[in-house]
């Protein structure tokens, strides 16, 4: 006989009563297996294993889905923002339950249900939530990750207001990290063009190349720290400086927190290749 929290488990670890008696759960089995603690009862109707990410079931006993930016991180997917709270969606109409909680209640359209919000929906929210360099970094993640398809990139498109599809246009798959989404995004409403994963010879692939001469790199901490990591670095700069290119490194924190100076390297270095060529 097939446990309700065997269900649960694969109904993403939050699901309503209604839907285990579907499956022949009876009350008497619901209270047995939440006695010996193979189910939680959260709320009335609504339960979960032990295992659900407490963030799920934050949502579920404020009365919907978990979604914006710890549900695209749910889903592997890079987020600019790390946000404290939960954030609940919970449906065009929906009702909260939690009390003297800090969860954020969104009120999208649609009807939500319980669990986690489905990647599109969860990237649409997080455009109307967070804005134009959350929405886009988290959707080059996604598509690197190849976790949407033409067909998705479409719906998502439509879903979004009129002025905010050109976001998705300009979404490329093969941002390798979320900064060098943000600073191609941030570079483009310059107006500055940028050849994107460039293989150099002897250098290997670069971040960017900017008017065919000055070499752009975003270090992201995971792939840049260590002794090791910067001397690789070094030698490949090293490699480029020979081939007549100028190399300018910014990492997380200069790109993120430091934006104007990373934005007044870049235009004095476009502007000595300039005038060089």
């Amino acid at each position: 006989m097939v446990s309700a929290a065997h269900i649960v488990t694969h109904h993403g670890g939050v699901v309503r009563g209604t839907l285990l008696q579907q499956f022949g759960i009876s009350r008497k089995r619901l209270s047995d297996e939440v006695h010996r603690g193979t189910l939680q009862r959260i709320r009335p109707g609504v339960f979960a294993t032990p295992a659900a990410d407490p963030d799920v079931v934050a949502a579920a006993e404020h009365g919907g889905v978990l979604t914006c930016g710890r549900a695209l991180r749910l889903h592997g997917v890079w987020t600019l923002e790390h946000v404290a709270v939960v954030h609940v969606w919970l449906g065009g109409n929906g009702r909260s339950h939690h009390r003297g909680c800090r969860c954020v209640a969104h009120y999208f359209a649609g009807r939500a249900g319980l669990g986690l919000a489905a990647l599109e929906d969860a990237l649409v929210h997080v455009y109307l939530c967070a804005g134009d360099e959350v929405f886009f970094a988290a959707i080059e993640s996604a598509l690197a990750q190849r976790k949407l398809n033409r067909a998705a990139r479409g719906r998502i498109r439509r879903r979004l207001l009129q002025h905010a599809h050109w976001l998705v246009d300009l979404a490329r798959s093969d941002a390798a990290s979320g900064l060098e989404s943000l600073l191609r995004l941030r570079l483009h409403l310059l107006g500055i063009r940028l050849d994107c994963q460039v293989d150099v010879p002897t250098v290997g692939r670069v971040d960017f190349v900017i008017a065919g001469r000055l070499i752009l790199e975003a270090d992201g901490k995971d792939n840049h720290d260590g002794e090791n990591h910067r001397h690789r670095d070094r030698v490949r700069d090293a490699a480029a400086s020979v081939l007549g290119y100028e190399t300018i490194r910014f990492d997380y924190a200069q790109i993120v927190h430091a934006w104007p100076s990373v934005e007044a390297a870049v235009i004095a270095a476009v502007a000595r290749v300039r005038e060089r060529v």
